[in-house]
């Protein structure tokens, strides 16, 4: 699937396709949460019947609006602990970049809530280095990250950043598979982890 802006390029829109390549068929209702400039969720309005983009920060909220004339989306003003969606009521739940911006253990609940049975969760984050493993990444990274630049023109998003992240790769792993039995967690090239989890279906 090709990127909704083929001109940007930076280490979130790198792993869009960790979830455009997850999204379950049949996919009716998607919500990206911490949707900033709404570059995923527009992607994923390509495939699912309806994308939610969720984010915290009016200003990028609005330049996702404008760059939105279809209104394909629904971009929503909230955070996502206190947001009033009703649990169980997406096929996808993706996030890229946001999780470590709540607390993570809460974070985390949350988007398992509201998650349907059957239904598939993406999280792409970011975490804190600290073993020596996790410098090999950081390094390997900085060389990755070098190589790419020379091939593409690099956005500037609005968003809010924090940093460092306040959980360590390690951290994010146990917790991770403590709130999310089964868990696929993924250590990527460019300062990121990801997370794929389908929801058991109800009863089990």
């Amino acid at each position: 699937m090709g990127s909704a802006a083929p001109d940007r390029w930076d280490h979130n829109i790198h792993h869009h396709r960790l979830v455009l390549g997850a999204v379950p068929d049949g996919c009716a209702r998607a919500l990206d949460v911490g949707c900033g400039e709404g570059l995923l969720a527009r992607e994923l309005a390509a495939s699912a019947g309806h994308v939610t983009a969720l984010d915290r920060h009016e200003p990028t909220l609005a330049l996702g609006r404008r760059s939105d004339p279809d209104a394909a989306v629904s971009y929503v003003l909230g955070d996502v602990l206190a947001h009033p969606f009703v649990p169980g009521s997406f096929d996808l739940v993706a996030s890229i970049a946001a999780l470590h911006h709540v607390d993570a253990a809460a974070g985390l609940e949350r988007l398992r809530e509201l998650l349907r049975p059957g239904g598939t969760l993406v999280v792409v984050g970011l975490a804190r280095a600290r073993s020596p493993v996790d410098l090999a990444w950081a390094v390997a990274g900085a060389v990755g990250d070098r190589v790419l630049r020379r091939t593409r023109t690099y956005h500037e998003h609005s968003a809010p950043i924090v940093w460092p992240p306040p959980e360590t790769y390690g951290a994010m792993r146990r917790l991770a598979r403590r709130t999310l039995p089964g868990v696929r967690f993924r250590r990527h090239l460019l300062w990121r982890y990801s997370l794929t989890w389908i929801k058991p279906p109800a009863g089990d």
